[in-house]
């Protein structure tokens, strides 16, 4: 019996569905929207959102913008992978953003809990910059042991990589 792989057509095969590879999903959602939720706080912060009802308003504000991002992102990935789609390939590529949504949503629960009154309102975008750069450096300590790194050298890149999204957090701040 031969192997399918061995006689498909290379052609056939470079239209077949497209799957990104879960952990680069993940991450790239992970990475993504601790940025993004850290940039959305501190733009609506610098706006003066620091009421209960603004921070409930402050919290579905960037979910809305997760799933707009999400959708655009994968909006994105649909049109750059010009090939022959199946009927809900569209809808499929659009799911594979859910990481990107997921991230963001400790920071909405931040934003919505202060909005609750579960705690002040006033100087929740701390714990929520806070709670965003645990993320980065989770995620760089975490793709670095992927990569077989040993535990003293994926802190020290879980570190960096926590200084570099402080960073873009900080630039997209100033530019908004």
């Amino acid at each position: 019996m031969t192997d399918r792989a061995d006689t498909a057509d290379p052609a056939e095969a470079r239209i077949g569905p497209h799957r990104h590879d879960l952990r680069e999903a993940v991450l790239f959602g992970g990475v993504y929207g601790a940025v993004l939720a850290s940039s959305m706080v501190a733009a609506l912060t610098q706006y003066g959102h620091s009421s209960a009802a603004s921070r409930r308003y402050d919290a579905l504000w960037l979910l809305v913008t997760a799933l707009a991002s999400a959708l655009a992102h994968g909006y994105a990935h649909y049109i750059a992978e010009r090939r022959p789609h199946q009927r809900w390939e569209a809808l499929r590529v659009l799911t594979e953003e859910w990481p990107l949504v997921t991230a963001v949503l400790p920071t909405v629960l931040v934003l919505a809990g202060a909005g609750w009154g579960w705690w002040p309102a006033n100087g929740v975008e701390y714990p929520a910059f806070i709670l965003n750069i645990a993320l980065l450096f989770g995620l760089g300590v975490v793709t670095a042991r992927w990569a077989h790194r040993s535990w003293p050298v994926a802190v020290l890149m879980g570190v960096a990589d926590a200084f570099l999204g402080v960073i873009v957090v900080v630039a997209n701040a100033l530019i908004k």
